[in-house]
């Protein structure tokens, strides 16, 4: 073996253990404590439809057709977006946005005992603003939001992992 090859070895050997040693691993699927999940989205439809894809992909709940077929039902108030100046120029133009979702939820069965404490995922971004790219920075904050929702989601999908019987 040559030197080369050994300095590669060790370095492997030195990653994989500082990557064992801070708890990484991979993702792997989602596991409830509940079988079965009614999805009930006030007013996001594109929303709903990327929740209810990730939850069929990613765990090992099933969703309901109803809310009376249905183990746990998640609802989720509609959606809050918000979008503020937050730095100005000289001048007194807009520099930089802030981009903000509140996503609230409630985990419940159909007693209406709750499944997880009613709560709120929130997701924030920023971007700069420059008035002669008005058309790349609108496609900039189009893919800022889908990529908020995504996170959004992600989020909350880890959170009904963390679900437990009432």
């Amino acid at each position: 073996m040559s030197w080369s090859s050994r300095a590669r070895l060790c370095a492997l050997v030195v990653l994989t253990a500082t990557l064992a040693a801070c708890g990484f691993h991979l993702r792997g699927q989602a596991t409830y404590v509940f079988s079965s999940v009614y999805v009930n989205v006030a007013g996001a439809p594109v929303f709903e439809s990327e929740l209810k894809r990730s939850l069929e992909g990613a765990g090992s709940a099933k969703l309901a057709p109803t809310a009376a077929a249905a183990d746990v039902i998640l609802n989720i108030p509609p959606i809050v977006d918000e979008k503020d100046v937050l730095s100005l120029s000289a001048g007194g133009s807009v520099r930089e946005f802030s981009l903000l979702m509140r996503v609230g939820f409630r985990l419940h069965d159909k007693d209406g005992l709750d499944w997880l404490p009613p709560g709120e995922v929130v997701v924030r971004r920023s971007y700069t603003f420059n008035e002669t790219e008005v058309l790349a920075r609108d496609a900039e904050e189009q893919r800022l939001l889908r990529e908020m929702q995504s996170d959004a989601i992600a989020q909350l999908i880890r959170r009904l992992q963390a679900a437990k019987r009432p």
